[in-house]
């Protein structure tokens, strides 16, 4: 019996996929260079100052080839502001970045300040390289005796202004070789807690003061827990003839 042959069933064509949109991303030498790269050196280098030296040296040269060619310039370490505020560096590595920048600096260092980590081995290192420096700012740094501040001020003959501030340990006899060591000393800041410390008043060290500093203009003194009287400021003015400004810093707690 014939039987009629039944058509091939068609299946449908699959249906073609969409291709997925693919985000080309262009490659760092397509990119547009960042907009820091095009400023003038010296805006640069304003910017990289105000930083501070820990970050310029841990942080910002590892930014780009500009900011670290701006960073290893000796003019950028001419002045060097060495902070620590609480900052997560230890006083170990404030140390040792401060003796990096000082290197730097290649002998032309100006201006320093150090605040709580300051030792006599690191005073030393700074001595014996910068013998330009006309300011130095010391600020808590209990593991500089007076003796190590002393000995390295004889190697800072240019030395201009010098800020002592909270360190009970400098008595008047190390006021007294500073000021011998730095004739050219024109501004003097001492901030004392002498009701910690027990050693000297207000009186003792202005006299020290006119004795050692006859070429000071500029004059701070703060002193918690001893006073100067009018004996130690008749003294001051007596032996300090080109004193232009005196202060009495008042701390109060």
């Amino acid at each position: 019996m014939w039987r009629k042959k039944s058509r091939p069933r068609m299946l449908p064509e699959p249906k073609k996929k969409t291709p997925a949109a693919v985000e080309v991303i262009p490659s760092s030498s397509d990119l547009p260079p960042p907009p820091w790269i095009d400023l003038p050196t010296d805006v640069t280098a304003d910017i990289l100052h105000r930083l501070g030296a820990v970050e310029m040296l841990h942080t910002a040269e590892k930014v780009c080839a500009t900011w670290r060619s701006v960073c290893q310039d000796p003019i950028m370490w001419r002045v060097i502001d060495m902070k620590d505020s609480g900052s997560c560096y230890d006083t170990r590595r404030l140390g040792s970045a401060c003796r990096r920048a000082v290197d730097r600096s290649e002998g032309d260092l100006m201006d320093i300040n150090i605040e709580y980590f300051g030792t006599d081995e690191l005073l030393h290192y700074i001595c014996v390289r910068s013998s330009k420096l006309k300011r130095l700012r010391l600020s808590c740094c209990k593991n500089l005796s007076g003796k190590g501040l002393s000995e390295a001020a004889k190697s800072f003959p240019q030395l201009e202004e010098l800020q002592i501030l909270f360190m009970n340990q400098i008595v008047v006899e190390d006021i007294e070789a500073i000021g011998v060591a730095c004739m050219k000393l024109r501004s003097f800041t001492l901030i004392k807690h002498d009701a910690i410390s027990g050693v000297g008043n207000g009186n003792d060290y202005s006299v020290a003061i006119s004795k050692a500093m006859p070429n000071l203009v500029h004059l701070r003194l703060g002193f918690f827990g001893s006073t100067i009287t009018s004996r130690g400021y008749q003294a001051i003015l007596d032996g300090c003839p080109l004193i232009e400004s005196l202060v009495r810093i008042y701390i109060q707690y």
